[in-house]
C-alpha cells in the first residue's frame, strides 16, 4: 500500500549532518575552504575547467548573463537578440530582461519538451547573438543539430541545466556544451545543499569575471594574475577595491560542506532515477490518455511529465483532483508557456511564429516527482490511479 507519492524526498543522512557540524566546529560560516573544495570536485565531475558555486541556480543564471557583458570584447550588449524556449523556469528569462536583451520565444517539441528544432532553425536571423538552451526535466537538447545550425554564424550557446544535472548527450555531460552552463542544488533537484547553484565554463576570462561578480564585483577573490584587472596590490588595498558592478550571491560554507558529501552520492542518485524512469516509461509509453517525455539521449529524469493526448476525453482539472485525492504530488510542467505570464509586460520580446505546443502543454500538462529512492510501488500506484 502506498500512503503518498511526494514530489521529492530528502537526500541527506548523517554524512550531511556531520558536514554541517564540521563547519560549526570551525566557526567560519562564510564562503571558505569547503566551498572551494566542492567547486573543484564539481568541475571534475562534469568535466569542466572551472566551476563557481553561488547561492542558487537562479543567481547562477544572473551572473552568467552578467559576465557576457564584461568580457574585454563584450559578448553581448543591451538590445541584442537572444533566442529562448517558451517553456522554462522564470529565472531563465529574468536576467536576460534585466540586462536589456530582446527575447525571441520559440516553441517546444511536445515529445522532448526542449526546442522544436525546425522552429529554432527558422527563428535564427542575422540579429541573433545567443541561444539559451534549456535542458528540461533532465532531458538533454540535441546539441549536434543546434551546433549545425550556428556553425557558420557568430552565435553562441549557454545552457540552463538547473533541472538536468548528470544528464548526458553522446557521453558528454549537459551543462558543458555552451560557453557556460548553470546548475541548481536546491532541495528537489538531483542533489541538495540547502540552497545553491553553479556556473561552469572552460573560459578563463569568464571564470575570473564570475568570481568577481559573485562577490560585490571586488578584486579580493581574484588570482593575483587575472583577466579582469591589472595586477592585484597588497591585501589592504585590495580589501575593498571594486572593478565590476557585481552582486553578493555567495554560498554559505555549510552548503559547500554538504555538497562535498552529496557529490559522492550523486552517481547512485542518478542510477536510481534512471531505474525509476525505466519503469515509468514501460508503464506509460503507450498510454491511451497521456504522452510522456521522449529521452533524447541519457536523461537524468528530474520528474515524469504527463500531457493529455488531444484525442483523450480527460480534463486536466479532473486528473489533478484524482491525484490529490490519492496524495500524489503534481505540478505544472515548469511554468507552462512562460510568455503567457503577466510579467511579460516588462519584457522586450517577440514570439516567433506561434507557440502552439507550449500552449497545449500549458493547458494539458503536469508532472509528478522522481527521486533517488526506489519508486516502484509509487509509480505502479500512479498507473493504477490513472488507469
Amino acid at each position: 500500500m502506498v500512503d503518498n507519492y511526494p514530489l521529492a524526498t530528502s537526500t541527506w543522512d548523517e554524512k550531511e549532518l556531520n558536514a554541517i557540524q564540521s563547519v560549526i566546529d570551525r566557526d567560519i560560516f562564510t564562503m571558505g575552504e569547503s566551498v572551494e573544495a566542492f567547486e573543484k570536485d564539481f568541475a571534475k565531475f562534469v568535466g569542466r575547467e572551472y566551476a563557481v558555486m553561488v547561492s542558487s541556480g537562479s543567481t547562477a543564471n544572473l551572473i552568467a548573463t552578467a559576465a557576457l557583458f564584461y568580457t574585454k570584447n563584450p559578448m553581448l550588449k543591451r538590445g541584442d537578440e537572444v533566442i529562448v524556449p517558451a517553456v522554462s523556469w522564470s529565472t531563465t528569462y529574468f536576467p536576460l530582461q534585466q540586462y536589456g536583451l530582446k527575447l525571441k520565444f520559440v516553441d517546444i517539441d511536445l515529445e522532448t519538451l526542449n526546442y522544436d528544432l525546425e522552429a529554432l532553425e527558422s527563428a535564427i536571423t542575422e540579429n541573433t547573438k545567443m541561444i539559451m538552451a534549456v535542458n528540461l526535466l533532465g532531458n538533454p537538447n540535441d546539441f549536434d543539430k543546434i551546433n549545425e545550425m550556428i556553425k557558420d554564424k557568430d552565435i553562441f550557446v549557454i545552457e540552463d541545466n538547473c533541472e538536468s544535472m548528470g544528464a548526458e548527450y553522446k557521453d558528454k555531460q549537459t551543462g558543458t556544451f555552451g560557453v557556460m552552463g548553470t546548475f541548481s542544488t536546491f532541495f528537489s533537484h538531483h542533489m541538495a545543499t540547502m540552497e545553491g547553484g553553479f556556473v561552469t565554463t572552460d573560459d578563463e576570462e569568464l571564470y575570473h569575471i564570475l568570481l568577481s561578480m559573485r562577490a560585490h564585483g571586488w578584486t579580493r577573490n581574484l588570482p593575483k594574475e587575472n583577466k579582469v584587472c591589472e595586477k592585484r596590490n597588497d591585501w589592504f588595498e585590495e580589501s575593498f577595491r571594486f572593478v565590476l558592478p557585481g552582486y553578493n550571491v555567495r554560498p554559505v560554507e555549510m552548503s559547500g560542506a554538504i555538497g562535498i558529501e552529496q557529490l559522492k552520492k550523486l552517481p547512485s542518485f542518478l542510477e536510481q532515477r534512471r531505474k525509476n524512469a525505466k519503469l515509468f516509461v514501460e508503464l506509460f509509453k503507450d498510454h491511451k490518455d497521456f504522452m510522456i517525455q521522449k529521452d533524447i539521449d541519457n536523461s537524468s529524469w528530474f520528474g515524469f511529465s504527463l500531457i493529455i493526448r488531444p484525442e483523450s476525453k480527460l480534463k486536466r482539472k479532473d486528473v489533478i483532483k484524482k491525484l490529490q485525492e490519492n496524495k500524489i504530488d503534481c505540478r505544472p510542467i515548469v511554468t507552462g508557456n512562460f510568455a503567457r505570464n503577466d510579467v511579460m509586460r516588462f519584457f522586450d520580446y517577440e514570439i516567433h511564429d506561434e507557440l502552439k505546443n507550449a500552449d497545449y502543454l500549458h493547458e494539458n500538462g503536469l508532472f509528478v516527482g522522481n527521486s533517488q529512492v526506489d519508486l516502484d510501488k509509487e509509480i505502479r500506484f500512479l498507473k493504477g490511479v490513472l488507469q
